[in-house]
This record gives structure tokens, sequence and C-alpha cells, in this order.
């Protein structure tokens, strides 16, 4: 038996190892606990009622953009619309909530990578997120193809592709199972010329080192799940305060149980206990 007191949760914390298999651990206020042990085993998750805004530790009664307070999310530049949108970035023209954070986190090189999650989808990601970013979307396979100067032009570079496939997961199906396997390659060779024209504008406009094509092997990605479940039902803390049942798998963020399924992220910064038996 283990238990671990209530404490906020965060976001899992994953790594992938040589082989491409996914490790995770559980944050709960300053423990980590790792999950793939635990996997076939009864857990039970408790949710306290009480939520703590992630930034400034304010006691709030409902959760905004995955952990903050209202004026938090009101007043971060990491809440932004601009972070969902990233070709919405506003930062050159002088109106970005915190342009220090900006300066460290959006006007840095970022990569345009295509994904096999619940299909093809195209996205972007910092480069110190790969492949964090990867893991947490559930992509059994990813491949960079263009690295960009900033957060902006990878959000052009990903909007252009977004006209030929998928720029969003359908999580449903991404947690029935994995995707067929993809030639990622060569679909990255047959669509580059589709967006030829979107990339000269973009090199025209911000210098031509602002994207550079990129020539990488793909990444595989193989999730600790021992089952996937035919019918996805999720579980809601706001709802159900306790989840509880046997672990069979972990994909992106989300816990499998055999009876559904929990989103972690989205419930950062409730305070939870955990028992396994």
């Amino acid at each position: 038996m283990l238990d671990i007191e209530t404490g906020a949760l965060r976001k899992m914390r994953a790594d992938l190892a040589a082989d491409g298999s996914v490790n995770y651990r559980m944050v709960i206020g300053e423990q980590e606990l790792e999950l793939n042990t635990l996997i076939g085993k009864q857990i039970t998750l408790q949710y306290s009622g009480h939520i703590d805004c992630q930034h400034c530790g304010r006691k709030t009664k409902k959760s905004y953009a995955q952990g903050f307070c209202f004026p938090c999310m009101q007043k971060l530049a990491q809440c932004d619309m601009c972070i969902m949108k990233p070709e919405k970035c506003h930062f050159e023209q002088g109106t970005c909530r915190e342009p220090e954070w900006g300066e460290r986190h959006c006007m840095i090189p970022h990569y345009v990578y295509l994904a096999n999650t619940s299909g093809l989808k195209v996205g972007i990601t910092r480069h110190t997120q790969i492949p964090t970013r990867w893991i947490d979307q559930g992509a059994s396979q990813a491949l960079p193809i263009f690295k960009v100067s900033t957060r902006l032009q990878s959000g052009l570079v990903e909007v252009a592709l977004a006209e030929f496939i998928a720029d969003k997961t359908n999580w449903r199906t991404m947690l029935k199972g994995n995707a067929e396997p993809l030639d990622l390659k060569a679909l990255a060779q047959a669509l580059k010329p589709k967006i030829a024209e979107k990339l000269a504008s973009v090199r025209l406009k911000y210098g031509t080192d602002a994207v550079t094509e990129l020539d990488e092997e793909v990444i595989d990605l193989h999730f600790p799940v021992t089952q996937y479940l035919s019918k996805i039902s999720s579980f809601n803390f706001d709802k159900t305060p306790e989840v509880s049942g046997i672990l069979v798998g972990i994909k992106g963020q989300y816990l499998i149980f055999e009876t559904g399924v929990i989103n972690l992220r989205k419930f950062t910064s409730y305070h939870v206990s955990l028992h396994v038996a």
C-alpha cells in the first residue's frame, strides 16, 4: 500500500528512453511518484475541493487556463490567446503582457513538426520541449521538419500546413489505440511544395534564415498501456471528487483506468491525495 498526502497536482513529467518507451512521474505537491510500475494496480485519487493558483498561490474557486486564478489568467503572457494561436503573437507590436517572458519563451527557436497522434497532424514546440510536447500529445511518431527563429514564425508555417492536414488531436481516438504507422518523411516531402509560397513570404519578411528546412529521422514513442478502451468516458474532479480503479495505461497526460480516463493536466493546481492498494 502507498499513500501520498494531499498536495497540488501538476502535469505529469515524462522521459523518453533510448528504445522509445515513455516513463511517467506524477507530481503532487513536492512529491514525485513513478507511475509505470503502478499499472495493473488499484489507484484512488481524492480531490479535496481546494485549488491554489500555480502562479500566485491565491486560493481560487475555479481553475483557469489549466491552473491559474482569474486575475493571473488575465495578466500573464503564458495565458494569452497567442499561446494557443502563435500566429497571433503581438510581441513585435509592443503589446506583449510580459515582454521579458516573451523574450525567454517566444523569441527563441521553435520547431514545426509532423506527428501521428489520432492521425497525421502538424504542431509547433520550443526547442526545449522536444520530446515532451510529443509525449503530452500522445504521439506514436514525430518528425521535426522546420526550424524557425520565433514562435510567431512557427505559427505562420503551422497555419500554412494546416490548410492540408489537421492541427489538433482527436483525444478520444488517440486513447483508443495507436494510429496506424505513417511514412512521415514521405508525407513531409509531399507537403513542403504545397506551402512553398507561404514559406517564401515568411522569409521575405523576416529574413532568409527565418525558416530552415530539416532532414531529421522519425522518432517513435511507445506508451505504457496494457489495455485500450473501446469507449472513452472521462472523469472530472469537479463532478466526481474521487476517481478510483485499476490503472491500465498512461498516454499523453491521461491516466487510463478500466472504466474511464482522466486528463491530469486539466486539473493542474487541484489539491489531491493518492492511494495505491
